[in-house]
């Protein structure tokens, strides 16, 4: 079954449709004007989404053995990743370039 690709006509209208169903139930849209936003002017260098002033930073406990231990942990799993030369597979060709069959071939050492 070959899906349809999605035209944008069918997810306008699509939209129209669930717009119209939320006004038919009781919802409400208020427009706002054009180019207007929700950050405040007075107040333009604020970013909304860090916390406020009254939400102190809390203080960082430094844990330096947690750190080298995490550290520890990790060179000692690069050291065991060493991957070995494995058995790869060929294939065989004819005098014309045409493959026949593959085989498997052990790495050099």
């Amino acid at each position: 079954m070959k899906l349809r690709a999605t035209s944008k006509k069918d997810i306008r209208d699509d939209l129209d449709a669930e717009v119209q169903a939320f006004l038919q139930h009781g919802g409400n849209i208020s427009e706002v004007e054009r180019g207007k936003s929700g950050l405040d002017h007075a107040k333009p260098w604020i970013n909304p989404f860090k916390s406020s002033d009254s939400e102190k930073a809390q203080s960082r406990t430094p844990v330096p053995e947690v750190v080298a231990a995490i550290d520890q942990r990790k060179q000692s799993k690069s050291k065991k990743s060493v991957r070995t030369k494995r058995a790869e597979k060929r294939w065989i060709y004819d005098d014309f370039g045409e493959p026949v069959r593959w085989e498997w071939v052990e790495a050099p050492k």
